[in-house]
């Protein structure tokens, strides 16, 4: 009997872990199925996906030190400034920072990086281990009833952003094949900017709370989603090799 709490603990717990992998693991499904002239090797996508926690990792770190040096400003936590410097510079900046240099240090100068999709397939694979590991500190911290909103905002959240990213990198790719390393520098700094820029606003409307604050928040989701997903099905269907 002793045994029996014990069990239904771990087996809640691994509902919960479930709950937080399966929309990272349905969405990496789907951008995988629409990298449709040549699949990425299995080994790659896994080392993308283990280097998306590691930037779990790193932003923890990093983002605790940002916010202590913000909390020293003369910003009030309770202020919009406070969410908006903290959205963009902070939480943004950093998150979406680490994600570049790892996806561009291990994908750039790989032989398997021979299509413009396959800048949104490795952003993607690095953008979800990153959600999923994030999501699953979520679920142990919270308990499993925040992984339904987490699915439907901050999973495919993320997404969009990589999907931004991969789509400058592919086309930076693309530029410096053909010798224009200054369109391929500015390619790959909107693929930085951009997401932060995205990233930020998503996060900023939650921080601050207010009804506009979530009114825009409704109307950006809402409208990133379907602009993502048509993105997604455009560049897929438009794929050229780099």
């Amino acid at each position: 009997m002793f045994f029996l709490p014990l069990f239904f603990l771990k087996l809640v717990d691994g509902f919960g872990i479930a709950a937080a992998l399966l929309p990272a693991i349905i969405l990496m499904i789907y951008i995988y199925r629409r990298d449709r002239i040549e699949k990425e090797p299995a080994g790659l996508l896994f080392g993308l996906i283990v280097l998306g926690m590691l930037a779990g990792i790193i932003s923890i770190v990093i983002e605790t030190v940002g916010t202590k040096i913000l909390n020293l400003s003369q910003l009030s936590p309770d202020s919009p400034s406070y969410a908006i410097v903290m959205a963009f510079l902070v939480v943004a900046a950093v998150e979406e920072g680490a994600k570049y240099v790892l996806l561009k240090a291990r994908t750039w100068s790989n032989p398997n990086f021979n299509f413009r999709f396959d800048a949104i397939v490795y952003s993607v694979f690095v953008s979800l281990g990153f959600a999923a590991f994030e999501n699953v500190l979520y679920v142990m911290q919270y308990g499993i009833s925040v992984a339904p909103v987490r699915a439907i905002l901050s999973i495919p959240g993320h997404m969009s952003f990589a999907v931004i990213m991969g789509t400058f990198l592919g086309r930076a790719k693309l530029f410096e094949r053909y010798g224009d390393e200054k369109s391929a520098s500015r390619n790959r700094t909107c693929a930085y900017v951009f997401a932060v820029l995205l990233h930020g606003f998503f996060d900023a409307c939650l921080m601050i709370g207010s009804p506009l604050a979530m009114i825009l928040f409704i109307v950006f989701v809402i409208g990133l989603y379907i602009g993502i997903f048509r993105l997604v099905r455009r560049e897929s269907a438009t794929d050229s090799p780099v």
